[in-house]
């Protein structure tokens, strides 16, 4: 950990009253930069997940997220920066991928039956992939207003970007996209010839997985929709082309349009809600996922206020028995996924609970709940059993542990 950033963890300690919390943070705010982060020659940064070596275009902006903070220091700015440019360059080699490699060495999860290239580790198609690297490049020119990041491939990849979403909203007219794996799991491979199921129009853009890396069982996920027009509204703020803010813009209103058309489901019990996911002809899932973007982090990634009817109204659904991911237990209670197993809640998804809360009470219990679920390690897991933290999934997993940075930061106005 370099001085700076050293001194920065140390001067936190005067802010939050609680001992063990603090060095729960500052354990944890030491992961992405001491064991996931590699400053490469040419200016990028590659950012691997943790005990996966291969950089997820999601993960790795919010691995690096609570950096942000810290960018008026020279090597955290270089490091951000590096983020960006590392992200528009795979974006600009395969934007349909969402796991690449630091070399073009050809290691790859699975030997799938897709496009595959020597840099990609994973083509699982995922909206969010592509949302959260504008998500990460608003974030860093709005905390650092350097002009200088909007470089030819990081404006293309923005190009590009809008480009896939909007052959997506035709996806079996137009995409070329296709993906199948040979795995008895349906979570792990897409149907139809590796098309997925099908879907109406609806405005909304087609994704092929959640950011579980499962299979959608629809393919407009609501949650990464809601993302893509957060980021789209969000590309007006940023020194881009004027064609390129038109095209946004236009696109972040047909998707809006569909997430409100499609996406609200009158529910028996708690009126109007949104759904996970839908396919335009009728269908839909309720549900949340614990993984972000989720239908309960809508406001914190700016779709919503926490306050919008409709959100409360899903939230409530969320947060009950209802939600077949919502598991209760000795240690505590919140979402999990099919990703793992039956009764593991996800700190992930306890950390966008307390992010969208606007209760301080509830954002301390949750930080509670954090902490006593570490099983000793003092750092996040990606699940764990709501019963027995002991038992748990991935010990060495940067993104969780960034999570958990961001409420504390929030909570202690870092």
């Amino acid at each position: 950990m370099i001085k700076p950033l050293k001194e920065a963890i140390e001067e936190s300690y005067t802010k939050i009253r609680e001992l063990e919390i603090a060095q729960l943070y500052a354990s944890c705010y030491k992961t992405a930069w001491e064991t996931t982060l590699s400053l490469e020659e040419d200016g990028k940064s590659y950012v691997f997940t943790g005990d996966i070596h291969a950089m997820w275009l999601r993960d790795s902006a919010m691995q690096l997220l609570p950096y942000l903070s810290m960018a008026d220091i020279d090597v955290v700015a270089r490091a951000l920066r590096g983020v960006v440019l590392q992200q528009a360059h795979f974006i600009q080699i395969d934007p349909y991928a969402n796991a690449f490699n630091r070399k073009p060495d050809g290691s790859c999860f699975c030997a799938d039956h897709t496009q595959m290239s020597p840099w990609v580790w994973e083509r699982k198609y995922e909206v969010d992939s592509l949302a959260f690297f504008l998500f990460f490049l608003e974030a860093y020119f709005r905390r650092t207003k350097d002009r200088t990041v909007f470089t030819e491939t990081v404006v293309g990849a923005v190009q590009t970007i809008l480009e896939v979403w909007r052959t997506e909203q035709k996806h079996a007219e137009f995409s070329p996209y296709r993906f199948e794996r040979d795995s008895p799991l349906k979570t792990e491979t897409l149907s139809n010839g590796g098309q997925g199921t099908l879907v109406g129009y609806t405005g909304m853009t087609w994704s092929g997985f959640r950011p579980s890396d499962d299979a959608c069982e629809l393919h407009y996920l609501i949650p990464a929709n809601m993302l893509a027009v957060s980021v789209l509204n969000r590309l007006q703020e940023l020194p881009l082309p004027d064609a390129i803010l038109k095209s946004a813009k236009s696109l972040s209103r047909e998707i809006d349009s569909g997430i409100q058309k499609f996406g609200v489901i009158e529910h028996p019990k708690y009126g109007r809600i949104f759904a996970y996911e839908v396919d335009g002809l009728g269908n839909y899932t309720l549900m949340d996922d614990a993984n972000l973007p989720s239908l309960l982090g809508a406001p914190w990634y700016g779709y919503c206020q926490p306050e919008d009817e409709i959100y409360k109204n899903t939230r409530r659904f969320l947060l009950s028995e209802n939600n077949p991911y919502y598991f209760t237990g000795k240690f505590g209670a919140g979402i999990g996924s099919q990703h793992t197993r039956k009764g593991y809640i996800w700190p992930i998804a306890l950390a966008v609970q307390g992010l969208t809360s606007t209760s301080l009470d509830e954002k301390k219990e949750i930080l509670s709940m954090l902490f006593n679920t570490t099983a000793g390690t003092y750092h996040m897991h990606e699940s764990f059993e709501a019963n027995d933290p002991t038992h748990f999934t991935r010990a060495w997993f940067a993104w969780a542990d960034s999570m958990f940075c961001l409420l504390v930061q929030q909570i202690y106005k870092l």
